[in-house]
């Protein structure tokens, strides 16, 4: 796989996760406008990150760290790989439903544990009744995540990259239509997320067959190839999830106070646009490519892999973290501001978007630097580490809320993403050679950030002169375009002078055919 494929790859996969981003901010500017900040909205999230939780354990964390290298090994050395796919299949939808019917069972203990500070008021029982609905999307996306896995392994990542489209399609048309006929909107919203995972599931299918890999469920069996899946695939549950525990944490000391659940899953959703674009879409692409690299002995071209990814991913955060932590309110309130929403609700939106702004690229970073360990099959390196973060997380945002209030859970995100970068790279020494950045990353990565300092301070200065533009309400959406594009032109301007980058390159991962 030469390696303007992997450039292919993600620009891909970033296509359609930033379509799906996009969608997504939609959905959340339609809740925030037509629930807004409040008990409802608080359920609502605390419901829907339950089975996100288990997804990331289940699909994205367990199985993209231990599903696809073994997978893709199997695929280069022609090793039964439909057999096994089919036998994890099997035993993942078999787990995945002894877990839906439990969680529908003792769902009021999972809210307990998840969001204690609604014990006691209108919040708990909201939750635990949307919870129930929403929780059967676990067994559904992470069956999605499987085949989506298949499919990327094999160099497919169209149809995987565009299945999230669905749930947000879906979504923001219910709410649409209830708020048309006047039905009540966070009921549609919830009954609408199952029908979704549906939808995503049958694309995905439908893609494996069509792609002539054809999976179907049997009767699961222990086999020696399930029980090194299980082995590999614990660690890597909590190491592919940190982040959705130290979100669940921060939901938890969030849950103490007014409205801040709503706030911080606001912000969250902001950062999480960039976030999506660029780190999944190179984590997605990067792990099964550097795994055939491996198992074909090719050192050199996984170096230039991981060292390409990682240029790219730093190329396109950095700025986008720049401008989160100097213009988040006006982000916030051209997006939220509006219905259920208020200008006290944006600036506390803001506020976090800018802290988790200032850990944006270390989400990334680890993104990159994972499938090092995963590609290896070590899962077990990983884990040690986000014990570690997460103990940070816990306790900045525990130790820091009687002080700060509600932003402590941002700022505790923030610190631990950081700290589980730095963990990632001290370990990464031991892998050798190929877990080093060349020569080339270095000497552009400075540039870089150079060039997104400039452009920081272009937004600011066009903050000042656009800003009266951003009150006036037939104008804001068109004034904070212009504010954007401003950014993206200086920045483009300015790396391809410092060279940071070369316009060139990107120019050439987007026409199809390039080998």
């Amino acid at each position: 796989m030469k390696p303007i494929r992997l450039i292919s790859g993600v620009m891909t996969v970033g296509f359609w996760t930033l379509m799906s981003r996009v969608l997504g901010v939609l959905r959340e500017v339609m809740i925030l406008a037509l629930i807004g900040p409040g008990p409802v909205m608080d359920a609502f999230v605390a419901a829907f990150r339950l089975p996100n939780m288990f997804r990331r354990f289940f699909a994205e964390g367990a199985f993209n760290a231990s599903f696809v290298p073994m997978f893709s090994k199997r695929l280069e050395a022609d090793d039964a790989p439909l057999s096994f796919a089919t036998q994890a299949l099997s035993g993942l939808a078999f787990i995945l439903l002894i877990l839906s019917a439990l969680a529908m069972v003792f769902m009021p203990v999972l809210v307990w544990a998840t969001a204690g500070g609604f014990v006691g008021d209108e919040r708990f029982a909201l939750t635990v009744n949307y919870g129930r609905i929403v929780f059967p999307y676990i067994l559904l996306i992470s069956l999605t995540a499987l085949f989506s896995g298949v499919l990327n392994a094999t160099g497919r990542f169209a149809a995987a990259a565009a299945a999230p489209v669905f749930l947000n399609i879906f979504v923001c048309v219910s709410m649409a239509c209830a708020y048309f006929i006047g039905g009540k909107v966070v009921l549609w919203l919830v009954w609408t997320i199952p029908l979704a995972g549906v939808a995503q599931l049958a694309l995905v299918w439908w893609a494996t067959d069509r792609a002539g890999l054809r999976l179907r469920p049997s009767r699961p069996r222990w086999t020696p190839a399930m029980k090194r899946l299980v082995i590999v695939a614990i660690p890597a549950a909590l190491a592919g999830g940190v982040m959705q525990i130290n979100l669940l944490v921060g939901q938890q000391v969030a849950s103490h106070f007014d409205k801040a659940v709503g706030w911080l899953y606001a912000a969250d959703r902001l950062y999480q646009l960039p976030l999506g674009v660029v780190g999944i879409a190179v984590g997605i692409v990067l792990l099964p490519d550097l795994s055939r690299r491996l198992s074909a002995q090719d050192d050199t071209g996984a170096k230039h892999a991981f060292s390409r990814a990682g240029e790219l991913s730093l190329a396109l955060t950095i700025p986008a973290a720049v401008a989160l932590v100097i213009i988040p309110l006006p982000i916030v309130s051209v997006l939220f501001e509006r219905g259920a929403t208020g200008t006290d609700d944006s600036a506390a939106i803001a506020m976090a978007v800018a802290v988790y702004g200032l850990g944006l690229p270390a989400f990334v970073l680890q993104k990159v630097l994972q499938p090092l360990f995963f590609a290896r099959e070590d899962t077990k390196s990983p884990f040690k580490y986000a014990v570690w973060a997460m103990i940070v997380n816990a306790a900045i945002a525990i130790g820091l809320a009687p002080y700060i209030g509600w932003i402590a859970p941002a700022f505790a995100t923030t610190l631990a993403g950081w700290v589980m970068v730095w963990l990632l790279a001290r370990g990464g020494r031991k892998l050798g050679d190929v877990a080093r950045f060349d020569a080339r990353f270095r000497r552009r990565v400075w540039r870089i950030c150079l060039a997104s300092i400039i452009m920081g301070a272009v937004l600011w200065a066009g903050t000042v002169l656009i800003g009266p533009f951003l009150e006036i309400a037939g104008i804001r959406f068109i004034a904070l375009a212009a504010l954007i594009a401003l950014g993206i032109v200086s920045y483009a301007i300015a790396g391809q002078m410092l060279g940071a980058f070369a316009l060139s390159d990107f120019a050439r991962a987007f026409r199809r055919g390039q080998p």
